[in-house]
């Protein structure tokens, strides 16, 4: 099984959005294996965002991200990442589809509700800046057949 980071962003959590994505995820039959409520501090801001570091919003995305909590999640599932990066739909909520979760709940380019990992290998990296292995719980959902047989 594939595995992904979503962090719903400090806009997401301050506006009490943190229920309706997680149960856009849930009810899309994925697997939630690590979950926490947690402040983004400046490095790790900094280290997550590190291929960002020399174009112009840089500065304003690390003060964004460290400016309120921030659900951190890591979820799991035949193609993960690709599932939740169409679920989210794209970066500006303005191009956004209907359906989407920054289509129907983002603001603007900068305030997005989500971030997720966009690739596979990326999804790797980015869990393990945000978990240790220890936070992570491998667990058998009741029924989960009827999701992937």
């Amino acid at each position: 099984m594939e595995r992904t980071l979503v962090l719903i962003k400090p806009d997401g959590v301050q506006r009490g959005l943190v229920g309706e994505v997680i149960g856009r995820l849930e009810r899309r039959g994925l697997h939630l294996v690590g979950l926490k409520l947690m402040a983004v501090e400046r490095e790790l801001a900094e280290r997550h965002y590190a291929e960002h570091r020399e174009r112009p919003f840089f500065g304003a995305v690390i003060d964004f991200i460290s400016s309120s909590p921030v659900v951190a999640m890591v979820w799991e599932g035949p193609n993960v990442v690709s599932l939740v990066r169409s679920m989210m739909g794209p970066t500006n909520p303005a191009t956004a589809p209907p359906g989407t979760i920054r289509g129907d709940l983002g603001v603007d380019i900068g305030q997005n509700v989500v971030h997720g990992s966009d690739s596979p290998a990326r999804a790797e990296v980015e869990v393990s800046l945000f978990f240790q292995p220890s936070e992570l719980v491998s667990w058998e959902r009741a029924g989960g057949s009827w999701i992937y047989p």
